[in-house]
């Protein structure tokens, strides 16, 4: 599983022309390199990686950094192989039914706010003029996520990870940050299952 996820993780990213914006190169090398270590072996790691980790790092923007599509591709690798690994070791560790509960119940979790009626999936934001998603885009991934969850369409995490909802305004939209959080737990839940 490394040794496959280090054929795909090129030693140095390509970088954006020096007016524009991209990942600052310094902390994309050092957190890959923690994760590369804590992949490989993970006893010896001094910070444990998880897969929460990896899809929650963030990077500053600098000029002439990293081009982000190719280090998101790269993380998305990598996020995939921590998902793996942890799929495995619980597997390992308590038996394939204690997987299958854990997804059933990330599952079950997911579903309830799937099958809320449109409009009223998620919170609206607090704030008049807080920028927020549009609710008829946030729904309609819920439709697809219904199809993939229920009735085996295909769907790929990847396209989760890459949604872009259109912007709405305060009550015009669902709030970004419950909609981050919740699309958080359905990537987490396909990538356990895929």
């Amino acid at each position: 599983m490394a040794l496959d996820f280090q054929r795909k993780i090129p030693a140095s990213f390509e970088r954006v022309r020096g007016n524009e914006f991209g990942y600052n190169a310094k902390q994309v090398d050092q957190f890959l390199q923690r994760a590369r270590v804590a992949l490989e072996t993970p006893k010896a790691a001094i910070h444990a990686v998880t897969s929460a980790d990896v899809r929650g790092v963030s990077f500053d923007p600098v000029k002439g950094g990293y081009a982000a599509a190719v280090v998101d591709a790269a993380l998305d690798r990598l996020e995939d192989a921590f998902a793996r690994r942890e799929r495995d070791e619980l597997i390992a560790a308590k038996g394939e039914d204690a997987w299958l509960r854990e997804i059933g119940s990330l599952s079950g979790i997911l579903r309830g706010r799937l099958h809320r009626p449109d409009g009223e999936r998620f919170r609206r934001p607090s704030k008049k003029k807080a920028r927020s998603y549009n609710i008829l885009d946030v729904d309609n991934l819920c439709y697809d996520l219904i199809g993939y969850l229920e009735e085996d369409k295909p769907l790929s995490v990847d396209n989760v990870r890459r949604v872009v909802f259109r912007c709405a305004v305060g009550k015009d939209g669902y709030e970004e940050t419950q909609v981050d959080a919740f699309l958080d737990r359905v990537v987490e839940l396909m990538a356990a299952i895929d």
